[in-house]
């Protein structure tokens, strides 16, 4: 049985633009997302790998672009080297009055090791809140773009 996917949204009072490039320029992606990200284009196909240290271990991730809508969203399927598991996490950007609210869904993380506590829900929802509620925002509002 597949589980219900997880779901992280933030509103940002910033232009779709500024936030589009934050989640697709490496050098952005960078300052707020992994620091070791080597390279990343929001285009099909494209794929890059990088090492992560998460509560001392090394996570090798994998990721692939499997689909692009410029301004919109972009889905990119998330794998860890060396463990079992197939995921994806969609980054939606969707325009409001006067604001965007940014959309993170994480589908297929039941299928990585449930014995390793990185892999839980709860982990993914606060990494995810983490990521996006603190490190983006911080990143968007040190850019003073309005």
């Amino acid at each position: 049985m597949k589980a219900q996917p997880v779901i992280v949204e933030k509103i940002f009072n910033k232009p779709i633009e500024k936030i589009w490039e934050s989640i697709t320029k490496p050098e952005s992606m960078r300052q707020w997302f992994f620091d070791n990200i080597p390279d990343f284009k929001p285009d099909k196909g494209f794929s890059t790998h990088f090492d992560v240290n998460a509560n001392g271990k090394i996570y090798p991730h994998l990721w692939k672009v499997l689909e692009v809508e410029k301004m919109k969203r972009i889905v990119i399927e998330w794998r860890y080297g060396g463990y079992t598991g197939d995921s994806t996490a969609t980054f939606e950007l969707i325009p409001g009055n006067n604001h965007i609210l940014f959309r993170v869904i994480c589908e297929g993380i039941e299928t990585f090791p449930q014995d390793n506590p990185d892999f839980s829900r709860e982990s993914c929802t606060a990494g995810w809140n983490y990521i996006i509620g603190t490190r983006l925002k911080e990143f968007l509002e040190k850019s003073n773009v309005k």
